[in-house]
């Protein structure tokens, strides 16, 4: 796993795109905070920049980092879900402009994938998180579903043998204000 780590951190790093599992499903990715490799995806996945991109960050301690202020009720959401949650908070900072939506709203998830977190630690940045498909398509569930424009567009792919227990479905999405009010995206 380190070696596979290592070869996806270089291409990070170098503002590459890459293929890899979550846990959710397969997803597209790149550094959060370089705003051309994000145009990349954008491209890649012919979709518009006005339709924002996830990121994901390798533990909840970090989230602090990409938000100016975490609506409290964030934290008791994050631990009593049993399954991947995607919290959309206000008044994002630190990350690429074209990945925050025109409202300073980004969507940010703490993965649980071991994979996943490990990268993202190597990294020290978070990860874009996208679905590996085209836009409009349906999400790969496994591997063998990803199609070959986006398998042969990315500069890195990693082994699928990490894929390990996803739960091969998106993630719930909840947008938060900063007086606690809660919005259902997608459950």
């Amino acid at each position: 796993m380190k070696n596979e780590i290592k070869k996806a951190v270089e291409v990070l790093k170098n503002g590459g795109i890459i293929l890899y599992p979550t846990d959710t499903v397969w997803g597209i990715g790149c550094d959060a905070t370089n705003a051309k490799a994000v145009e990349k995806i954008y491209n890649l996945k012919q979709r518009s920049d006005s339709k924002s991109m996830l990121v994901l960050v390798d533990s909840a301690n970090r989230i602090s980092r990409y938000v100016k202020q975490i609506p409290n009720i964030a934290s008791d959401l994050i631990e009593l879900s049993d399954t991947p949650l995607t919290i959309i908070y206000p008044n994002a900072v630190n990350l690429a402009p074209n990945l925050i939506s025109d409202d300073g709203t980004i969507g940010i998830r703490a993965v649980n994938h071991e994979f996943c977190k490990q990268l993202i630690f190597a990294l020290n940045r978070p990860i874009v998180s996208t679905s590996a498909n085209i836009s409009g398509d349906k999400p790969p569930q496994r591997f063998e579903e990803i199609s070959s424009e986006i398998r042969n567009n990315v500069d890195f792919t990693v082994n699928k043998i990490f894929e390990g227990n996803s739960t091969r479905k998106p993630s719930a999405i909840i947008k938060l204000g900063l007086k606690n009010e809660v919005e259902v995206i997608r459950k």
